[in-house]
């Protein structure tokens, strides 16, 4: 039987780990019984998550900033170590944002590119890079990438956001090549239909009726943080341990569905969206 703490004694750092799927990994990590620092842009959702899990009897700090910077990368890299005594055990690298340059390709700016690479990929190397040298020395560690199912699937209007997904994805693959015989395991969830802060269910719906929309999901529900972050613990610990390089869609089944869609009727499916 899995072990009620799977996380005991670990040292996770999870970036975005103040709300939504962050929010989610860095509150289920510590009830596992991992010791978490916790990153965010915000201050107060922050504060919330650390609040929440010293509440609850578990161990927590935060690193607030804005995990593109460098400088912010160094400061989380060195609070990791410094609680965990020179030992970091998980990393989660979640930050994505995909407005940056949302809109048609052709109407983008180099500018736009930029700032979406930076939000949703570069950081990730940044702190692999940063985080990984000590997992080394440690003896080994796990890291969990957050992409995305528009990585695996075409969608309109973030082709960049997309690209630098399936960057993700890639770079998860080549670095769990790399560092397998180090004891470093290297995954990645991609998951769609998530209610978070950034994608609130109202925007998801846009005031189309809920029974409408989840008809798109296998599942007939949308994500909640919880529903990513229970994936997220499996990678990150040794009920995973025979695991490395793998990309796992957490997506209420929509990337099997592939555009099939369950009839209004409830006489089976359909492929096309508007027909009952």
């Amino acid at each position: 039987m899995p072990s009620a703490t799977p996380l005991a004694n670990k040292i996770a750092a999870v970036t975005g780990g103040g709300g939504g799927i962050g929010g989610g990994i860095s509150r289920l990590f510590a009830e596992s019984g991992a010791a978490v620092v916790v990153n965010d842009i915000d201050p107060d959702l922050a504060a919330a998550a650390v609040g929440d899990i010293t509440d609850a009897g578990g161990r927590a700090i935060s690193v607030v900033g804005d995990i593109t910077d460098a400088d912010v990368v160094a400061q989380f890299h060195q609070a990791a170590v410094e609680l965990g005594g020179g030992r970091v055990d998980v990393l989660v690298n979640n930050v994505g944002d995909y407005r940056p340059g949302a809109g048609k390709f052709i109407r983008t700016t180099e500018a736009d590119w930029d700032a979406q690479i930076d939000i949703t990929f570069r950081h990730v190397l940044r702190c692999t890079h940063a985080f990984m040298p000590t997992m080394v020395e440690g003896g080994g560690g796990t890291i969990v990438n957050v992409s995305t199912v528009e990585a695996l699937r075409a969608m309109p209007r973030i082709a960049v956001y997309s690209a630098a997904n399936a960057a993700i994805i890639a770079f998860t693959r080549s670095v769990a090549l790399e560092m397998a015989d180090q004891n470093i395991r290297v995954n990645c969830i991609a998951p769609d239909m998530a209610v978070t802060l950034q994608t609130p269910l109202d925007q998801m719906l846009r005031g189309r009726p809920l029974e409408q929309v989840t008809r798109s999901i296998p599942l007939c529900r949308f994500g909640n943080p919880d529903d990513f972050a229970e994936v997220a613990l499996f990678l990150a610990s040794d009920q995973s341990r025979f695991m490395t390089g793998q990309t796992i869609p957490v997506d209420g089944g929509t990337m099997t569905a592939q555009g099939w869609y369950r009839r209004s009727d409830g006489r089976g499916f359909t492929n096309l969206p508007d027909a009952p």
